[in-house]
């Protein structure tokens, strides 16, 4: 059934490098033997319509695309327009399903339907710590911000990785060993201790970038390249908070990004990934982010979002 090359293409995080090392894992058993594992990040969608043009790919935690040859996704905001919603389908090659809290137990179960797939237990595991990470499923704040466990480990060396491709080493490395091996390689455990470094600079630099907490709804900015960033220091800080919204600098530009409080979250949620689609971003129910064009439109996004969740928790008298 090869035909050529395949690039897996797959979201730069836990949930997408798992999904691409199980995929490729997968394909491979079915006669795909040339695989490449490359990532992609909202910043590549820009002419969404041209995208790998002239190549076969298949696409696993990140939009929808008609020529994909396998896509798999969990987002609900996966459809980028109308014309793109239509032309899915569920089928042997593609399936969406947005009430998965990650991608690969996604694509097991529909490996293990389809093509009869005899799924190995380390992709099992893989599978449950996907969920943890990509639904913040963690037993407390300090597991979070403090974990050790090899996924945890993975995970936060991310933060530090040496280059942007050093994810495809990864997950290609996921496709035949454990977590704990993945976890303990000596350039993992390098990015890892940078991170923790990074992880402990940033938990004492997050107070001051507070612009201001009301209704339940924490409002930060950190568009500094002199502040550290550390995903759950909102909540570490704040426990009180339902919601965090803050502006971060990336490779890119700046970013929003808008997240549910997992260990007091609020009883009337909003669809924080339906309203950061408003501004061009996209997410989760609990989670999501927008790349506005430029700081001060950052800004300005940041600040409108942070208003609309705080007249939904007072309208659910919930502030």
């Amino acid at each position: 059934m090869a035909g050529g090359q395949l690039t897996i293409h797959y979201h730069r995080d836990f949930d997408g490098m798992v999904s691409a090392a199980v995929l490729a894992s997968i394909l491979a058993e079915r006669g795909e033997d040339d695989l490449r594992l490359t990532s992609v990040n909202y910043d590549q969608r820009t002419d969404w319509a041209t995208f790998g043009e002239g190549t076969r790919f298949a696409i696993v935690d990140f939009h929808f695309h008609p020529r994909a040859a396998y896509w798999f996704d969990h987002h609900p905001t996966t459809f980028l327009d109308d014309e793109l919603r239509a032309a899915y389908a569920p089928s042997e090659r593609w399936m969406w399903d947005a009430t998965s809290p990650s991608c690969p137990p996604m694509i097991l179960a529909h490996a293990e339907r389809w093509w009869g797939y005899e799924v190995p237990e380390r992709f099992r595991e893989m599978a449950r710590w996907s969920d943890v990470v990509d639904a913040a499923r963690y037993s407390s704040v300090d597991q979070a911000i403090y974990g050790e466990e090899p996924a945890l480990r993975i995970t936060r060396a991310l933060a530090a990785g040496p280059r942007p491709e050093w994810t495809d080493e990864l997950a290609a490395a996921m496709r035949d060993g454990t977590l704990e091996e993945v976890a303990s390689r000596p350039d993992l455990e390098r990015a890892y201790q940078r991170a923790c470094k990074t992880r402990d600079k940033a938990l004492v630099q997050f107070p001051p970038t507070v612009v201001r907490q009301r209704a339940g709804v924490l409002l930060y900015d950190a568009s500094s390249n002199k502040v550290r960033r550390e995903r759950f220091a909102p909540f570490y800080h704040h426990p009180e908070a339902r919601y965090a919204v803050g502006v971060i600098p990336t490779r890119a530009g700046f970013h929003v990004t808008c997240g549910e409080n997992p260990w007091n979250p609020p009883a009337n949620r909003m669809h924080v990934g339906e309203l950061m689609e408003r501004y061009g971003g996209g997410g989760h129910i609990a989670v999501g982010g927008a790349n506005p064009h430029d700081l001060e439109a950052t800004r300005q996004v940041a600040g409108e979002v942070a208003d609309q969740l705080e007249a939904h928790l007072i309208a659910h008298g919930e502030a």
